[in-house]
Formats: C-alpha cells, sequence, structure tokens
C-alpha cells in the first residue's frame, strides 16, 4: 500500500502571486498584439501612402484651388520625357551636320550639355513645372471671370496644329509694315541740333503662335505661295502619329486627358492675353537726351562747366565721354521711355525739359551730364509694341496672382526623377 502524497496547502500568499502572474501574462499579450497592430497599420498606411496618400496630397494652392500631387507628377515626368525628345532630336542633327566633333560640333554639344543638366536638376525642374501649372490655374479662373472658355474643337484644331497637320492648308506668314514715328522738330530743338533721330522700319513678319510648351510642337512646312496650301499629310496620318504619342505618353503615366488639358491651359491665355493686351497704349511718353559720361563727379563738374561757358556739345562728348558706343555721335541716345534707361538717369532725363541740361547724376555707369532734345507721346513701332503688351499682360497676371493668393508646399519628395536618358542615348 503506497503512501499517499501530502496535499498542498494554497494559502492567500499563493493565490495572489498567481494573479500576478496571470495579470501579467495578459499584459504581455495583450502588448504584443498591440505591437503587432501597430507593425501592421504602418505597413497598410506605407501602402496606401504609395498608391493612393501622395497622389492626393496637395502642392500649391491658388485661392480656393488645390494643385494635387499626382496632376503635379504626371506634368514632371511629361516635361522629362520631352527634354528626352528633344536630346534624340538634337543627337541625330548633329550627326546630319558631321557630329559632335565636327566645325558645328560645339553648338550641339552646349545643347545636349543644357538639356543632360536640367535633367541632372530634378528639384529646379520641379519648381519649373509647378510655377507653370500655378499661371495656368491663374489664367484659368482670370478667363472664367471674363466669360472666356476652349470648346473641344478648337483643342482638336490646336493639337492638329502642333502635329503639323492643318485642315484648310498650310498658312503662310504676311508681311507687314509699321510706320516709323518722326518728330517735327521745334525752334528750340533746331537751335540745339540739326539732326533729328528717325525710327528704321523694317517688314515684319506676322508670326503664327507657338504651341504650349508641354506640348509636342513639330516644324510646319511653310509655302511661299501667299494662299492655304495642301497640307503635307491626311488626317489618317496625323491621327496614326497621334496615337503613337498617346501610346507613349501612357508609359510614362501621362494621360491623354491630361495632354488636352496643357493645350487648353494654352489656348485660354491665348485668348486671355489678347483681351488684357488690347488694353495697350500704341503711344507712350519718350524723350530724346543725350550725354556725356564722366569717371568720377569732379570730372562731371568740370564738363559742365566747360558747356556753361559756351563749348560744344559734340566737341566736348567726342573728347570726354566715356561711352564709346555713342560719344562720337554727341552722346546721342535716340528715343527712349522711362524704363530703359537705369533708374537715377530715366528720372533725371524726365525731369528736363527740352534744351535743359542736367547736374551730375550718378549711376552705376558714372556721372553724366543729360541734355534733353525732345519730349513727346510717341507712337510705338510693332516690335516695341509687342513687348509692351507682353510686358503689360505679365505684370497683370502676376497681380491677379497676388489678389488670389497663392501657397506652395514641399515637392521634393514627390518629384519624378524618371523618365532617364538611356545610357547609350546620354554617352
Amino acid at each position: 500500500m503506497t503512501e499517499e502524497e501530502p496535499k498542498k496547502i494554497v494559502t492567500k500568499k499563493h493565490l495572489a502571486r498567481l494573479e500576478r502572474e496571470q495579470i501579467q501574462r495578459r499584459y504581455l499579450l495583450t502588448g504584443v498584439s498591440v505591437a503587432l497592430a501597430l507593425v501592421i497599420l504602418v505597413i497598410i498606411y506605407g501602402v496606401l501612402d504609395q498608391t493612393i496618400f501622395q497622389y492626393n496630397r496637395t502642392v500649391a494652392t491658388v485661392g480656393s484651388e488645390k494643385i494635387v500631387a499626382s496632376e503635379y507628377m504626371g506634368r514632371v515626368r511629361y516635361a522629362r520625357w520631352q527634354l528626352i525628345k528633344q536630346f534624340e532630336q538634337t543627337t541625330q542633327m548633329a550627326d546630319m551636320f558631321g557630329g559632335l566633333n565636327s566645325a558645328n560640333g560645339s553648338y550641339f554639344k552646349s545643347q545636349l550639355e543644357q538639356i543632360q543638366s536640367q535633367l541632372a536638376n530634378a528639384t529646379l525642374l520641379g519648381s519649373q513645372v509647378l510655377e507653370a501649372m500655378i499661371d495656368e490655374r491663374v489664367v484659368e479662373q482670370q478667363a472664367a471671370k471674363e466669360g472666356i472658355a476652349v470648346t473641344d474643337a478648337e483643342i482638336d484644331n490646336a493639337i492638329q496644329e502642333a502635329f503639323g497637320f492643318f485642315a484648310n492648308g498650310t498658312p503662310t506668314p504676311q508681311a507687314t509694315n509699321t510706320p516709323a514715328s518722326v518728330s517735327t522738330l521745334s525752334a528750340t530743338q533746331l537751335a540745339i541740333v540739326t539732326v533729328t533721330p528717325t525710327a528704321t522700319t523694317e517688314p515684319t513678319a506676322t508670326e503664327m503662335p507657338t504651341a504650349t510648351a508641354l506640348a509636342v510642337t513639330p516644324t510646319a512646312t511653310v509655302e511661299s505661295s501667299p494662299y492655304p496650301t495642301a497640307t503635307p499629310y491626311t488626317l489618317d496620318g496625323f491621327k496614326l502619329r497621334y496615337s503613337d504619342i498617346v501610346k507613349s505618353m501612357a508609359e510614362i503615366k501621362f494621360s491623354e486627358a491630361e495632354f488636352r488639358k496643357a493645350f487648353k491651359a494654352s489656348l485660354l491665355r491665348d485668348k486671355l492675353s489678347k483681351k488684357i493686351m488690347a488694353e495697350t497704349p500704341h503711344a507712350e511718353e519718350q524723350v530724346w537726351a543725350r550725354h556725356i559720361l564722366l569717371a568720377d563727379e569732379q570730372a562731371a563738374k568740370d564738363a559742365l562747366a566747360r558747356l556753361q561757358k559756351g563749348e560744344a556739345w559734340d566737341v566736348l562728348a567726342k573728347e570726354l565721354s566715356k561711352d564709346t558706343s555713342n560719344k562720337d555721335a554727341g552722346g546721342d541716345l535716340g528715343w527712349f521711355n522711362s524704363s530703359k534707361m537705369v533708374k537715377e538717369f530715366g528720372d533725371a532725363a524726365f525731369a528736363l525739359k527740352v534744351g535743359e541740361i542736367s547736374q551730375p547724376v550718378k549711376t552705376s555707369f558714372g556721372y553724366h551730364i543729360i541734355q534733353v532734345l525732345g519730349h513727346e507721346d510717341r507712337q510705338l513701332d510693332a516690335a516695341f509694341y509687342a513687348q509692351k503688351q507682353n510686358d503689360a499682360f505679365e505684370e497683370w497676371i502676376t497681380k491677379k496672382s497676388e489678389e488670389l493668393g497663392v501657397k506652395k508646399f514641399d515637392i521634393t519628395s514627390l518629384t519624378p526623377a524618371e523618365p532617364v536618358l538611356p545610357s547609350a542615348t546620354a554617352q
């Protein structure tokens, strides 16, 4: 007969210890479960961030409108793709002209190096693309306020023309002449000078509008005939070429819808700019002046004293002026507006009456003695008027942008660095 094992006596102390161990185990299991859940959540968030969240991030706001990362990233990839195509075309042109080691090689090398530099600096390229997109948003909002719209048919036509297909025949630039603005000298002016500065008028070709910087822009064939000519290839040929481009863009994740949107933005800008630029006046206040440039203030004072004693301006200009571009012509600067010269010079010239000679005027170039020969509102020539219109529109857009309010956010982590130049092409 075996001896019975003595019964274990479970005290309150033992029970308390067991309870503590059970509680610790529960805490441990709970902690492990929470940690695993957090890890899983982090993994899920990382996946969602890479696939969904980051594409919906705001990279800029224009007024109440957002520019999201997905659109921005697509435009950057498209800009890089365009640069790569430009690199390939430039390489082909270099080969046609004897290669990079030929007499023309240095020109093509500089072009290729510039493109490579743009592709290498992804951050700078991204910033430029974002600025362009912000400008487009400002234009879109202002165009809507002005009642300006673009139809799908207009977008279709713009794309066709960008690809060199002109349904109604290839347009031909027409030469236009701009009459020169010639002043009649007053008695006061005749007493000062005997020669009137005249503007030189050259026939100016009316340029065709260019496609947006974010669109394919093959060169159109222009015939010498003043009448519309047959298109260089058929509508079916255009459609085939366009289809190939759309497929190529799909490979870089840039959709046809975004491609058309870029054209729409360009057309809106063109329409809006024409309306705003139409308000640019064709004439502006200008002065006709001459000057003598001296190295220091004392030399300028000495020259002024000699003029006041009656010495001839032309003689002193030729003898003393440091401005070699016009000293032999008596320092004649022709007609100019208030913004053409440095501020100190322009302010002084516009403050003078016809025939009046200034005290020495200090600028970054030295000390000037200025005499105004004419002061009037003058008609602008075609080239200067076009520049004036463009400046007016840019100033208008800048003002509207400030009124809307633009905010930009960090785009560093969102800026694509692809597509890249194929290694064989880059070498």
